[in-house]
């Protein structure tokens, strides 16, 4: 197995981090055959990324033994990565949410980036007009259900679904704070009422109304699927890729349905630290993500919808059925943290 270490909490994240900007810790040290080591801070599935180095490795064996991936929630890596401006650790920031991406390199957290070699793959809608994050992949968003108690009739179609009393404690939903993903789909359910995000209220009636039904919220994926699969709850809200991922490499007892009337289908993406250690080792690492081979197989075997082309669509893909909701998501970059904070301070356990 890889060497990967989850980090679990945002306060965790940040004292850690401050504190180590604050001591000058050094960044990783050079190694003995001259090759800088390389830390990435990483939201992507373990068994993704652990897949990924491995390989990468393989490819570039001066950088055996020298990655070090630090996992953690899509919004606890800008927390971090902030936290660290001044004494930069990381050089590659690998998965988040355009918001969190955008707010980042506005920050002045990531690296403009002007010739990457698969830039031109990407749709300019997929990547910063400054070019300091770039997509990797799409990522929808889904209703999940355990198939052991629920069949695809009798769980919830649609987002209006779960706000039904007849789901009242058979939610369980993803700590939202630390999710980029859970935070995405709280933009949504916000901008689907108000489009241009003036008035949140009818948004924060409807998560008013789903935290209702929500039996917990879990602590990290791990604490999800062990739930979900244990029937603490029986339905879920959680993005397509790691999904299937749990069906089809875990046998998880979950199937999944994907919203009637449209779902958020996220850009995932990466970005290149500002100053950090080895930017050459991040941008060798962001190019080798982009190869043609790896991205089909990450499409094939981990479920990825790529935003580059590949060889050929796996079955699963073709077979899909995708309805975007119409999400602007530069509003909800705005006002993301308005939202969420909002949401935990008068809705959450309410």
């Amino acid at each position: 197995m890889r060497r990967s270490k989850a980090v679990v909490t945002g306060a965790v994240v940040a004292a850690v981090a401050v504190a180590l900007a604050g001591c000058g810790t050094s960044a990783p040290s050079e190694g003995d055959s001259g090759t800088d080591s390389l830390l990435i801070y990483t939201s992507r599935a373990e068994p993704i990324s652990e897949y990924v180095v491995e390989q990468f490795e393989a490819k570039y064996p001066e950088y055996a033994g020298k990655v070090e991936v630090l996992t953690m929630g899509a919004a606890e890596i800008p927390e971090r990565v902030r936290a660290e401006k001044e004494n930069p650790q990381a050089s590659l920031w690998w998965g988040g949410t355009q918001q969190a991406l955008s707010l980042g390199a506005d920050d002045g957290l990531l690296e403009a980036w002007s010739d990457p070699s698969f830039k031109d793959q990407i749709d300019p809608m997929y990547r910063d007009a400054d070019d300091r994050w770039f997509a990797e992949y799409q990522l929808p968003q889904v209703i999940v259900y355990n198939n052991e108690v629920l069949d695809a009739d009798s769980a919830p179609q649609d987002w209006d679904d779960l706000i039904d009393p007849e789901w009242r404690d058979k939610i369980i939903i993803r700590d939202v704070a630390a999710s980029g993903g859970m935070r995405s789909i709280w933009d949504a359910m916000i901008l689907r009422e108000s489009p241009d995000g003036s008035d949140p209220q009818p948004g924060y009636d409807y998560l008013t109304a789903l935290d209702a039904n929500t039996t917990t919220y879990a602590a990290d994926p791990a604490d999800l699927y062990l739930q979900l699969s244990r029937q603490s709850g029986v339905v879920s809200l959680w993005n397509l890729q790691d999904t299937l991922i749990q069906i089809e490499q875990n046998n998880m007892p979950f199937d999944f349905l994907i919203p009637s009337s449209g779902t958020p289908v996220l850009v995932d993406g990466l970005g290149i630290v500002a100053d950090g250690p080895n930017t050459d080792g991040g941008k060798l690492f962001a190019e080798f993500l982009y190869d043609v081979e790896l991205r089909s197989t990450l499409a094939e075997d981990y479920f990825q919808i790529p935003v580059t082309e590949i060889k050929a669509q796996p079955s699963w893909l073709a077979d899909l059925d995708i309805v975007p909701l119409d999400v602007d998501w530069a509003i909800a970059a705005e006002h993301e943290a308005e939202w969420v904070d909002h949401w935990l301070n008068n809705i959450k356990n309410k």
